[in-house]
């Protein structure tokens, strides 16, 4: 079989691409560890947990949510537990399952972060994009993000349709 290599164009988007992927974590981890007291794994599940019914999710689908292992989502709810922010709970009428709450701290140190996460993102992201660069971004990440995540587990994160 004949290797298909990328054309220039596709080898400087691939570039860009890998620098960002590579640096935008870094950069939200800064961020929300300097005005919150955050890593971005912690705000996005309890992100995830304040927009969801009820502000609970069973562990194993906000795992799936935050592309974590149960065993570091596990060690990351125990340090949101003691923070006082997420209690577990069994899941009502399924013993065997448990489910991570968000608590009304956890709820104030949500409403707390975004603002300040929300202009950061804005900043460093959206800041300089014209619209159609923001809709072409939504484009290219709606068709690759469905071949990483096939089964949909992520759902919290895909735009609204």
């Amino acid at each position: 079989m004949e290797t298909r290599w990328l054309t220039p164009e596709q080898e400087d988007a691939w570039r860009a691409l890998m620098a960002a992927l590579l640096l935008l974590p870094g950069a939200l981890d800064s961020q929300l560890q300097r005005d919150a007291g955050l890593n971005h794994a912690s705000y996005a599940v309890l992100a995830a947990l304040s927009e969801s019914p009820g502000r609970a999710v069973r562990l194993s689908r906000l795992a799936a949510i935050a592309a974590m292992s149960m065993s570091r989502l596990s060690h990351l709810v125990d340090r949101l537990e003691r923070s006082g922010w997420v209690e577990r709970r069994a899941v009502p009428g399924d013993g065997r399952s448990t489910e991570a709450v968000l608590t009304d701290a956890g709820w104030a140190k949500v409403v707390e972060t975004a603002p300040g996460h929300a202009d950061f993102v804005r900043r460093l992201v959206f800041d300089g994009l014209t619209p159609a660069q923001v809709e072409a971004l939504k484009d290219v990440f709606g068709t690759i993000v469905p071949k990483l995540d096939p089964e949909d587990r992520a759902r919290t994160y895909r735009p609204a349709s």
